[in-house]
């Protein structure tokens, strides 16, 4: 392997660790532009295995903002990253895939009170909501950098524990 090549391979595992980050922190913030951006224009998701749905990602960002919204605070930490590069007669290639472990605790939100705006409930009172599983993303290169074109959920456990708990 040549050290341009090493160099291009080393870019590229940068560029899609910064998307799957980005990826977290879109769902985090609740921040659907940004989540819609990080995917390529045929992109989709499947969630079933946590108990939603799969689709493209309009109908997926329409799904996330309705369900999430119950969950004023969220935090998914995506760890264990294991990028393959595809590879095309020696060097990178425009595809990937990522599989990595994700934990997700976040906090349901209480009854909404009357001055509560469109973000939601105010005041997260709910239990704590865990889950945990593997992601499997699929990314491609893009014109406009790398992109994912798939993500599915492998949901392995869920835990609801009362507030305080």
């Amino acid at each position: 392997m040549t050290q341009r090549a090493e160099h291009s391979t080393v870019m590229d595992r940068l560029a899609i660790d910064d998307l799957i980050t980005g990826y977290a922190i879109a769902l985090d913030d609740g921040d659907w532009p940004a989540y819609l951006s990080l995917f390529t224009d045929d992109g989709r998701a499947d969630y079933r295995s946590a108990g939603g749905i799969e689709g493209d990602t309009t109908t997926i960002t329409a799904w996330l903002t309705e369900v999430l919204h119950h969950f004023p605070i969220r935090q998914h930490l995506i760890v264990n990253r294991r990028i393959a590069l595809a590879r095309q007669d020696g060097a990178p290639g425009d595809t990937a895939t990522v599989q990595a472990d994700y934990l997700n605790p976040m906090r349901l939100g209480g009854p909404a009170a009357p001055d509560d705006g469109p973000a939601g409930p105010a005041a997260p009172t709910g239990p704590n909501y865990t889950c945990a599983g593997r992601y499997a993303f699929t990314a491609r290169r893009t014109p406009d950098g790398w992109r994912l074109a798939e993500v599915v959920v492998h949901e392995k456990w869920r835990e609801v524990a009362a507030a305080g708990e």
